[in-house]
Order: C-alpha cells, then sequence, then structure tokens
C-alpha cells in the first residue's frame, strides 16, 4: 500500500480574554508574585467566564486557523479534541464541534484523553489515518478549561494553571512537499498515575484512597522528578528514528509546565534554552493547549518560519509522553491572526 504524506498546513489559537495575574494571586492565596516567577517563570494566565466552555475555544481557535489562512473545512473528514476538560463525559467535544462549525456530517469525532501529551498523541494519530489513506483532511484541536477544575486553595497548584486552546489543519499532500511528520517517541507508566489526577467515578487507585473533591490534584515534586529523568532519553529516540542530531533541531517546544522544568529538560539534553518555545508566561499551563499555543507565539513572533525542524514534547498525567518531530511546512497565511 503506497503511504500518502501529510502536512500541517495551517494553525489558529484563542486564549480568553479575562486575566488572572500574579497579583490577583495574592489576594486569593498565601503567595506573591516574586514566589510565583521565581518557582515556575508564570506571570498571568488566561480564565475563561462561567458559560464560556472547552468547545467555545475550539471553535474560537478554528475560526482564528480560517481567518489567517482561508481554509474551509466544510470537507474535514476528521476531527480530534485532545483535551481533559470536555464540555461533557459524553457527548464528545469533537462532536459539538463538529456541529456549530458546520463540517459535515460524514466525519468523525472523536476526544482523546492523553493529558498534557494530548496534542501531541492527536497530531500522531492524524498522521496515521492520512498516510494509511483513511482520511484526507483532519482537525486536531488541543484545548482546555483548565481553571474549572483548579483548587484555588491549594497554593501549589492553583498558580499553574489557565484555559486556552490551538488547533491545526493536518491534510494529505497532494504535491511535491514532502510529509510534515520526520519521527515519534510514546511512552507510558501507568504506575505513576497517583501523582496527577482528577476523580470523577473512581476514588483509588490500585489500592491507594485518593483525595475524592472532583478537582485536579498534583504532586509536582514526583512530576517534576519523572519528567526530568525520563523526558531528555525520549528526546533522543524521537531524533534516532530521524537519523537526526539534536543541532540539527531548530526548535525544542516542550509543554509548558513549568520554566523550572523546561530548564533542567534543555540542559540534560544540550538543546539551547534560547531555542525553547513556550507559552507560559501570560498563559500558563494550558496542557493539551500548551504546544500549539506555544508554535503559534513563535510564528506569530516571527521566530519561526517555513523549513524549520521543530521538536514537540508533550508529558503529564497518566503517566505519559509523546515526542515528535515535524518539519514546518505550512501554507502562507492570507490576514494577520487575531491577537492574543
Amino acid at each position: 500500500m503506497e503511504i500518502q504524506k501529510a502536512r500541517i498546513t495551517a494553525i489558529g489559537t484563542y486564549v480568553p480574554e479575562r486575566r488572572l495575574t500574579n497579583h490577583d494571586l495574592e489576594r486569593m492565596v498565601e503567595t506573591s508574585d516574586e514566589w510565583i516567577v521565581q518557582r515556575t517563570g508564570i506571570r498571568e494566565r488566561r480564565i475563561s467566564e462561567p458559560k464560556q466552555y472547552t468547545s467555545d475555544l475550539c471553535v474560537a481557535a478554528v475560526t482564528d486557523l480560517m481567518h489567517r489562512y482561508g481554509k474551509s473545512i466544510a470537507d474535514v473528514d476528521f476531527i480530534i479534541v485532545a483535551t481533559s476538560t470536555p464540555d461533557f463525559p459524553f457527548p464528545s467535544t469533537a462532536s459539538i464541534i463538529q456541529d456549530r462549525l458546520g463540517i459535515a456530517s460524514a466525519t468523525g469525532a472523536i476526544d482523546i484523553s492523553a493529558a498534557c501529551a494530548g496534542f501531541v498523541y492527536g497530531l500522531h494519530m492524524a498522521n496515521g489515518l492520512i498516510a494509511a489513506g483513511l482520511h484526507r483532511k483532519i482537525l486536531v484541536i488541543g484545548a482546555e478549561t483548565l481553571t474549572k477544575i483548579t483548587d484555588y486553595t491549594d497554593r501549589t497548584t492553583c498558580v499553574l494553571f489557565g484555559d486556552g486552546a490551538g488547533a491545526v489543519l493536518v491534510e494529505k499532500e497532494e504535491g511535491d512537499l514532502p510529509s510534515s511528520f520526520l519521527s515519534t517517541h510514546l511512552s507510558t507508566e501507568g504506575s505513576g498515575g497517583t501523582h496527577i489526577y482528577q476523580t470523577r467515578i473512581a476514588n483509588q487507585w490500585n489500592g491507594v484512597e485518593l483525595i475524592d473533591k472532583q478537582l485536579l490534584v498534583q504532586n509536582g515534586r514526583e512530576v517534576f522528578k519523572w519528567v526530568v529523568r525520563t523526558v531528555p532519553e525520549g528526546m533522543q529516540q524521537v531524533l534516532q528514528k530521524a537519523q537526526m542530531e539534536m543541532n540539527q533541531v531548530d526548535w525544542f517546544i516542550p509543554h509548558s509546565a513549568n520554566l523550572r522544568i523546561i530548564e533542567p529538560l534543555c540542559e540534560r539534553s544540550g538543546f539551547p534554552l534560547e531555542k525553547a518555545l513556550y507559552s507560559l508566561e501570560y498563559f500558563g499551563n494550558t496542557s493539551a493547549a500548551t504546544i500549539p499555543l506555544a508554535l503559534d507565539l513563535g510564528l506569530r513572533e516571527g521566530k519561526v518560519h517555513n523549513g524549520d525542524r521543530a521538536l514537540l514534547y508533550g508529558f503529564g498525567a497518566g503517566l505519559v509522553q509523546a515526542g515528535l518531530l515535524i518539519h514546518i511546512l505550512m501554507d502562507s497565511p492570507l490576514n494577520a491572526p487575531t491577537p492574543l
């Protein structure tokens, strides 16, 4: 069977208008702007309105994509939404988006739950579906409204999370351009699931009683140790599969969990920190949305260009991680992006 080429052709992003600054948090919990910046690199985050849900953010991100690139999505034949904060357990957020954007009913629509690695998982799946000849035009969206499940009495976690969405269009390449997808690496350590979770139905894990408050619970110290221990090796796995060296990668785009995680990842992998792109400073940790937001910020600021190679790397609850090396070969935008 002939392998089809898949190319990321367009991107769009959206964050809510409401800002929650470190100074706002000083009035809510025992913390300070200096403490938060020093330990996380975050200065503010965006907060969805009470009746603004993940599907609303997704629609706005796709609308930005269509405006910038002049793309029609009426013929999209698969929708993948990576989120840990869907509007409902069911129906899927992807099916809500299909309806609201008027996409043909002859399309697949699924939500995937891979936490902060979700967007990379979505790209991996889209590439496989197009390479196999099963689909031609796929929307991949990473979106979260994490502030709706954040415990604002927990000073160690409430300073981290924000809301946002990023969407890309992955299409079958009909011309002479190469595929956007160069190599990938996936890894799972399910035994670490107790380190970051939200209870819903079950309230225990392998006999361990969990904190059952329906809000996000995280052991940041253990997650940090797992990331720093495993991700640099995963990065090397991605490069080995592509038969490339680290100095051939133009940009490292990790999940924007915390700047104090990104720094040791760059140090241990030998990748220069100044070539790492992140979205956490003004948007916080938006889980599945951090990587598309960071990529788009690089494009908006004129740092990232067609022809560049970027190593995307997501990691989070599960514990799961996903690395993907891409060749940036997007279509030319027709309009300026909507300001964030």
